[in-house]
């Protein structure tokens, strides 16, 4: 694992102190919190003396192409179950399921509506008859294990800060961060997507109350972009010298770039962004940023 550097953000106010850690550099191809929410199911895949790895995820999925190449780094063989039969003749012109196929990943891809039975007894039990014994982890990762891994991110010389933001997805990083916070502080999550079902998930792993979900940000959704954000990204890369992920983090430290604007928070209070990773996604974004003829992404993926 790499050494992780926290960067400071150029901000317009002295009276407010934002901080990123860039977790997209924990690891060259497992990015970020998939590296930390897949190092406990690698362990625990090995003592139980499995050798597959089987997962899911969609057409540009980080969690993809993070258990693809952990697979190969750690000896799995590695089988995903992707979102939508319509690409399978597309694997070679998608970056992520290219990459992911090239570090040995077997696909099986199906509906829409067969992908919603996913965490279904009798769907896992016809999958376990076509391709044997394995190791199931969840999509985006989210377990208890992957917690344990994400309750890693912080560290002791953290408790400088009052306020921990990080974005959401199925709720496995905030957990972690949630439960390894100190009482003096609060995690605010960014979820990427739409509606409030997120709280029952987090409060499944999470065991303390001092959290908030802003919910205001997501874009129109998961995967949901527009101009605006798009321009953010690049303005702050140019600014920051950070690639931003343009599902998740982005849309975080544009929200709370945002609610620093609006005096959301107290005067001299320290914030601490977390970077989830993410950035080999930005490739398939601007190939649909692209084809529907919008500004592209301009960082060094």
């Amino acid at each position: 694992m790499r050494e992780i550097p926290t960067q400071k953000i150029k901000l317009s106010t002295n009276n407010i102190s934002v901080s990123i850690r860039r977790e997209d550099l924990i690891h060259p191809f497992i990015s970020g919190n998939k590296f930390r929410k897949l190092k406990y199911n690698l362990v625990q895949a090995k003592a139980e003396n499995q050798e597959t790895l089987l997962t899911f995820g969609g057409a540009f999925s980080n969690h993809i192409a993070a258990a693809a190449y952990a697979g190969k780094e750690q000896g799995f063989k590695t089988i995903g179950i992707i979102r939508g039969d319509e690409l399978e003749s597309k694997i070679m012109v998608n970056p992520t399921l290219k990459f992911a196929q090239e570090c040995g990943m077997r696909f099986k891809f199906i509906t829409r509506e067969d992908y919603r039975h996913k965490t279904e007894e009798k769907f896992i039990e016809n999958l376990k008859q076509e391709f044997g014994n394995f190791y199931l982890v969840p999509e985006g990762g989210t377990n208890e294990f992957a917690v344990k891994g994400c309750g890693e991110i912080l560290t002791e010389e953290d408790s400088q800060y009052d306020f921990i933001c990080c974005a959401v997805g199925t709720g496995g990083t905030i957990s972690g961060l949630i439960n390894s916070i100190l009482p003096h502080q609060k995690v605010l999550g960014f979820p990427a997507l739409k509606g409030d079902f997120l709280k029952e998930e987090i409060r499944k792993f999470a065991q303390k109350e001092n959290w908030e979900l802003i919910t205001e940000y997501h874009f129109g959704g998961y995967g949901k972009v527009n101009p605006e954000l798009i321009a953010f990204i690049n303005r702050f890369y140019a600014e920051n010298s950070i690639p931003l992920d343009p599902i998740y983090t982005a849309k975080m430290v544009f929200g709370v770039m945002d609610l620093i604007e609006k005096n959301y928070f107290p005067e001299n209070s320290k914030i601490l962004l977390i970077h989830t990773g993410g950035i080999q996604g930005i490739a398939g974004m601007n190939l649909k940023l692209k084809a529907k003829k919008l500004p592209t992404i301009n960082v060094n993926e």
